[in-house]
């Protein structure tokens, strides 16, 4: 759903996400996150350093990123909308405020609710609209649509995210999360 920023400089990560907007006729969304697993940055040969310092390169790189699109020939085939991933309240959301059209996160209704607030006052901090310019997503691994499904609309929640892992694909909630989606159109 979204790379980590440590793998890739900013700008080759953008070169790379104009690429793929090209070949997708437009569709790509670049999600990208500050990165969490430690084992993926030793074996990559990354340094991992602290939660705060991943975030802050993430925060460095946006506007690098964003720069490079303006700059390239040729440009990509629209503005690519930016999904950021994850849910520090003190750091990250600023982060989404600053420069997310779409936030992703996990966590119960409850849990979106409350950061979606926080977001949002983050992006007042920052003069920015970000109940109406970033769009929320959340994963709803291992929840029923019948009981949160609404829940998760109210709470503004409009991009859902399932997962299943093999070899054994299970995918009977992914299914019912379809229907759900469907019967609501």
């Amino acid at each position: 759903l979204v790379t980590c920023n440590s793998y890739r400089n900013p700008e080759l990560l953008a070169d790379m996400a104009r690429t793929v907007d090209h070949i997708s006729g437009g569709r790509l969304i670049l999600g990208i996150g500050a990165g969490w697993f430690q084992r993926d940055y030793d074996e990559y040969g990354y340094e991992f350093g602290t939660a705060g310092s991943r975030i802050a390169d993430l925060a460095q790189a946006m506007p690098r990123i964003k720069d490079r699109w303006a700059r390239l020939n040729p440009a990509p085939v629209r503005d690519i909308p930016v999904m950021i991933g994850g849910g520090g309240e003190r750091k990250t959301l600023r982060v989404v405020a600053e420069h997310a059209d779409i936030w992703h996160s996990f966590g119960d209704v409850e849990t979106l609710r409350r950061k979606s607030a926080i977001l949002d006052e983050h992006g007042a901090a920052v003069g920015r609209d970000t109940a109406t310019l970033v769009e929320r997503s959340a994963a709803v691994d291992g929840q029923d649509p019948a009981d949160a499904g609404d829940a998760m609309l109210a709470a503004g929640v409009r991009l859902l995210t399932t997962s299943a892992s093999g070899p054994d694909y299970d995918l009977s909630l992914t299914q019912k999360w379809v229907r759900w989606r469907d019967e609501r159109r």
